[in-house]
């Protein structure tokens, strides 16, 4: 298992690099970069690449509406050029507040167009000429379309490799039975190692009958806070784990209408129906803290790696049980790149 770990949208961008550099050099694999309707993820990709040596840069997540699918493809092998063979491009549909209200372009076939991505990504990547006919992108533009001036190409440059690693940030049944039939790796959210079988395996296991054996096994990257000491035993791992709450029901309870709340709907297949609907309804009342106050704390416990090391490394165990291959941590404490080789050590160990 890779060590993994997302950097935050705002604020210290240069004092966190320097904190990576240390932090690949304690054991950490994987850096994913977020987008949102923040700074964009290309340019920290190409700056990251010049900072480290060995550490995986990838993009958590670019949209696949901002760019052009063939845009998208220079980006992948860009990206790939100046980090050296290091990048993964992270896909995902964001969401409509983000691609209508900031980008100003329709939310439209969400799945389709992702699936169409990942084709045309790949046929750059292979230097074939980009002919693509599909339900969101056909290149080239046909027939009737523009000046008719139009004509496949392909990339003038030879990538570094063939091929980059896709990863799909999905969450819906539909759409994540065609991760596990297409993309490389999946990126979920509100993961529980011991329970997430509830709420994808049908779809994961249906997707996965359907893969193509050449894209092997399905890598899947997901994330915990991570606090390492005899101080966190018991009682002791609230301080921490309470972190979570404000963003938890943040997307438990805010992320939509009462009655379309993707997030809410995860929650409540983890079994915490009642829960839910209790830090929905106090969310959208404006009982924000009260909301927080409500999230479980066995799902806090459960989603994270909060105690000391003999409970970190048991834990460890069900995250490789459920077959992560990245797990992305938030280091919390004095010494992050003390937590890290603490981290890498009981995972070597576990």
């Amino acid at each position: 298992m890779q060590l993994g770990m997302m950097i935050n949208y705002t604020g210290g961008f240069h004092e966190t690099v320097d904190q990576i550099v240390d932090l690949e050099k304690a054991g950490l694999d994987v850096l994913w970069i977020p987008e949102a309707y923040s700074f964009d993820a290309v340019s920290q990709v190409g700056y990251l690449a010049a900072r480290t040596s060995r550490l995986k840069i990838g993009t958590g997540i670019l949209n696949v509406y901002s760019r052009s699918a063939a845009a998208m493809a220079q980006t992948a092998a860009g990206c790939d050029y100046v980090s050296q063979g290091r990048f993964i491009l992270g896909l995902g549909a964001s969401g409509p507040q983000v691609i209508e209200g900031f980008h100003g372009i329709p939310y439209e076939k969400p799945m389709a167009r992702i699936k169409d991505y990942i084709e045309v990504c790949r046929l750059a990547m292979r230097r074939e000429p980009l002919v693509y006919e599909g339900p969101t992108v056909q290149i080239p533009l046909p027939a009737g379309q523009g000046t008719g001036l139009a004509k496949p190409l392909k990339l003038i440059n030879h990538p570094v490799r063939s091929e980059v690693p896709i990863f799909w940030a999905s969450l819906m049944p539909l759409s994540v039975r065609e991760t596990a039939r297409s993309a490389d790796g999946w990126l979920p959210v509100f993961f529980v190692p011991d329970a997430f079988g509830q709420v994808w395996g049908d779809d994961l296991k249906r997707g996965t009958a359907e893969r193509d054996e050449t894209l092997g096994k399905l890598e899947i990257s997901a994330g915990a806070t991570v606090a390492i000491g005899d101080e966190y035993a018991g009682a002791g791992a609230d301080p921490i784990l309470d972190r979570s709450r404000p963003n938890t029901a943040l997307y438990w309870g805010g992320m939509g209408a009462r009655d379309k709340n993707f997030y809410n709907d995860i929650a409540k297949k983890y079994g915490y129906e009642a829960e839910a609907i209790e830090i929905q309804d106090l969310y959208l009342d404006g009982h924000k803290a009260e909301a927080a106050a409500a999230v479980p704390r066995d799902f806090l416990e459960k989603s994270n790696l909060v105690g000391p090391a003999s409970q970190v490394r048991e834990r460890l165990g069900a995250w490789k049980e459920a077959g992560v291959t990245i797990l992305n941590v938030s280091p919390i404490g004095p010494n992050p790149v003390k937590t890290m080789e603490t981290l890498r050590q009981l995972l070597e160990d576990a």
